[in-house]
């Protein structure tokens, strides 16, 4: 424990369950629930709540195990911005997408609704989805693959899709895709080092407008900032990038952090807390079992125009097991959450607090 670093890392609930390694976390945007995916090929959802004493702790208790029916590894799981579907992405190359029987918009994320069902089964991909992502509008998802393919679906009424595209610019395993907090841009990360983005072409199809070089081994995870205008990078090379918009379809490395020993699997970028330069707290996370998480700031100066400062930090965060997830939640009245997944099948979710 690094004892001069302004905040801890504060472990408020540990949530096991998983047969086997828990691969991805992500926390429903609307509602008081987190789902995480697993090798065992289950989804489990979890909810919370505030403590009925009045104090700032939060109870978080299972609700459901998804079954799934992918006959592989689940590696990916997303919500839908309105809170109300949840797609997984799978070893067995197809897509979940997956539906709550008789969905009340009460904030009650509780037992009482019906059971999840999976409403389409999007393929196409031939090995492995590695990644899957919602739009901020909803409108949009977007798969990776092993094929070295990322897919571009247009979500309908009634759980139908029409894929819009399929983008075959990388040239190796793609390991993750992620959308543009405000824009219809997308984002993927590849074994091939390089990290594309895409835009749809209002006379033709997504295209890819740039590719951003610069790490030296595999990109394994992407995340946007909160305001859109920096996109986050990490990779096997142990160094994690901030990428700066500077033309709207430009974009260029403008900080490289360290921090970790082994490869860098997941990273995430939250709202954080504090002041207005702060652009956020971005938390990272990977085969060396820390957690650490990073306040970034812009400055004045245009040669170096991001700082960077490590707020809290945690060594074996899951025990002596890789972290294979990292997200902040995104509900207004929790941007100091934060959950990971690991090799021991578990969830944890952490506090940032003041030291």
């Amino acid at each position: 424990m690094d004892i001069d670093l302004p905040y801890t890392l504060e472990l408020i609930s540990d949530l096991p369950g998983h047969d086997e390694r828990a691969w991805q976390v992500a926390w429903n945007p609307t509602k008081p629930l987190l789902a995480s995916c697993s090798a065992d090929k289950s989804v489990r959802t979890y909810s919370y709540r505030s403590s009925d004493n009045g104090s700032k702790s939060l109870t978080f208790s299972h609700v459901s195990t998804i079954p799934t029916g992918h006959t592989k590894t689940v590696r990916s799981v997303a919500w839908a911005p309105s809170g109300k579907t949840l797609a997984t992405g799978s070893f067995d190359s197809n897509v979940g997408i997956w539906e709550r029987e008789d969905i009340s918009d009460s904030e009650d994320a509780g037992e009482s609704a019906g059971d999840w069902e999976c409403v389409t089964l999007l393929e196409g991909h031939e090995t492995e989805c590695k990644s899957v992502g919602y739009s901020s509008s909803g409108t949009l998802l977007a798969s990776c693959s092993r094929d070295k393919t990322v897919w571009i679906w247009e979500v309908k009424p009634d759980a139908d899709f029409e894929c819009m595209g399929v983008l075959m610019e990388h040239s190796q395993d793609v390991k993750c895709v992620a959308w543009h907090p405000s824009e219809e841009i997308l984002a993927s990360a590849s074994y091939d080092d390089t990290i594309k983005l895409y835009v749809d072409d209002p006379s033709e199809d997504w295209f890819c407008f740039s590719t951003l070089s610069g790490h030296k081994s595999t990109v394994w995870s992407l995340s946007w900032s909160p305001q859109g205008s920096y996109l986050a990078s990490s990779s096997d090379d142990l160094t994690i990038r901030i990428w700066k918009r500077v033309e709207e379809y430009k974009w260029k490395s403008v900080l490289e952090l360290g921090g970790h020993e082994r490869s860098i699997y997941s990273i995430s970028w939250g709202v954080g807390k504090g002041v207005s330069e702060n652009l956020g707290w971005l938390a990272t996370t990977g085969g060396d079992g820390k957690v650490n998480v990073w306040e970034i700031t812009e400055t004045q100066h245009t040669k170096d125009p991001l700082s960077a400062k490590l707020l809290a930090r945690i060594s074996g965060a899951h025990d002596v097991n890789d972290v294979n997830s990292v997200s902040w939640c995104p509900r207004l009245e929790h941007p100091d959450l934060l959950a990971t997944a690991g090799d021991d099948g578990s969830v944890k979710v952490w506090r940032m607090v003041p030291s």
